[in-house]
């Protein structure tokens, strides 16, 4: 027992990193009518997981600072280690969409995109083990593609956090797929279509009086 402890004291929180409080063991044993873990067991047993593998409690990250402080160090990473020229960009225009773009976070040589996410550990342990691409980042992953016209985009996982150099930087390729595209296109258009729509029965409703 240690009792000399200050609650949410630096230490505190690094006593608890990794392990099962009592504060969440209703989570950790929670499961649905089928019997499977619930979304807060599975994420809790990520959560742990990963913080044995880094020694960093989850509660003490602001994970959407993090994201975007992680970027430039996660971009560097990349290019060193695949030793492919990486240039950063700006923004894209669709090339026959307008109003639709893309900010990839680098052009890689002369046919690939590069897309960096620097989640929370729990989440990049998730995406390590499952080796895929999440589903969600998907999407951005095709319309980079079909914005630029390149042929692949390679999809980055970035956690310096962890100890083991091997679990720190998650690559997996995304080949272009010309029916995706097309789909996402079409579904952009009608999209777009819709907020055109809407901008013209507000302009309806509320005309602009004569001077």
């Amino acid at each position: 027992m240690n009792d000399e402890l200050v609650q949410r004291s630096a230490e505190w929180y690094a006593a608890r990193a990794g392990s099962l409080g009592a504060s969440k063991v209703r989570d950790a044993f929670s499961r649905l009518k089928k019997g499977e873990r619930t979304a807060a067991a599975e994420n809790l047993l990520y959560e742990i997981a990963a913080e044995r593998l880094t020694g960093v409690p989850a509660k003490q990250v602001n994970a959407r600072q993090w994201g975007v402080d992680s970027e430039a160090e996660a971009r560097l990473t990349y290019a060193f280690l695949t030793n492919l020229p990486v240039v950063q960009i700006g923004l894209i225009q669709h090339p026959t969409i307008p109003c639709s773009h893309a900010s990839c976070d680098a052009l890689v040589g002369d046919d690939g995109c590069l897309e960096i996410k620097a989640p929370t550990s729990a989440t990049h342990l998730k995406t390590l083990l499952a080796d895929v691409v999440p589903e969600d980042h998907l999407p951005q992953c095709y319309w980079a593609m079909a914005v630029t016209g390149r042929a692949w985009t390679d999809f980055v996982s970035f956690d310096p956090r962890f100890k083991d150099p091997r679990l720190q930087l998650f690559i997996k390729r995304i080949e272009r797929d010309e029916a995706v595209i097309k789909a996402m296109e079409d579904d952009a258009r009608a999209f777009l279509a819709e907020v055109e729509d809407k901008l013209k029965a507000l302009d309806a409703r509320y005309p602009v009086e004569a001077a």
